[in-house]
């Protein structure tokens, strides 16, 4: 409970709805340690993929991550198609894949800087 409670008050996280129904959520982390770069998450349900929710999200949350680190990357979970095709989209180019509980996870970084 407590890596919860730090990890609220370190990263930025937002709900988005469309009225009162929910699209989705994202998350901006800031640099550290390990990853000099900000991470940006941004995660639609399917239902809500395709009508720009993403692009809205993004949007706001890409300006939070930029204010935060020079570089900014996001972070992919190998079997969202459809999230890996937005972050190639939006200007990322894999960085890196590593496996993690027996997930495979790519990791982009956006080209633009």
């Amino acid at each position: 409970m407590e890596a919860i409670r730090e990890r609220a008050q370190r990263n930025r996280l937002t709900v988005a709805y469309d009225g009162d129904q929910l699209v989705g959520c994202s998350t901006v982390r800031p640099p550290s340690e390990e990853t000099p770069a900000a991470t940006v998450i941004v995660r639609v349900l399917p239902a809500y993929r395709r009508q720009g929710f993403g692009s809205e999200m993004y949007a706001g949350e890409l300006a939070a991550g930029r204010a935060l680190a020079e570089s900014v990357e996001t972070i992919v979970l190998e079997p969202n198609q459809d999230g890996l095709r937005f972050a190639l989209a939006h200007g990322f180019v894999e960085f890196e894949r590593y496996v993690h509980e027996g997930a495979t996870w790519t990791t982009l970084r956006l080209a633009d800087r």
